[in-house]
């Protein structure tokens, strides 16, 4: 069994690779700012489908804020 710092820092080297260190970092913010219930927006949060169906939609969304 992992201890709590385990888990940290494998989740902020998973957060880091998936989105880069700046980007995982205002999701950490973001996280903390809102304080919301993450197990009911893990239930209805996210869209269905694989992680690399999400990355390439959080890309697409990205890009599109920056035009």
């Amino acid at each position: 069994m992992k201890t709590e710092a385990e888990i940290r820092q494998v989740g902020l080297r998973a957060l880091i690779e998936a989105l880069g260190a700046v980007d995982a970092e205002r999701f950490i913010a973001a996280v903390n700012r809102d304080r919301f219930d993450y197990t009911e927006w893990r239930k209805t949060g996210l869209p269905d489908g694989d992680i690399e169906t999400l990355s390439a939609q959080a890309v697409e969304y990205s890009r599109s804020l920056d035009h």
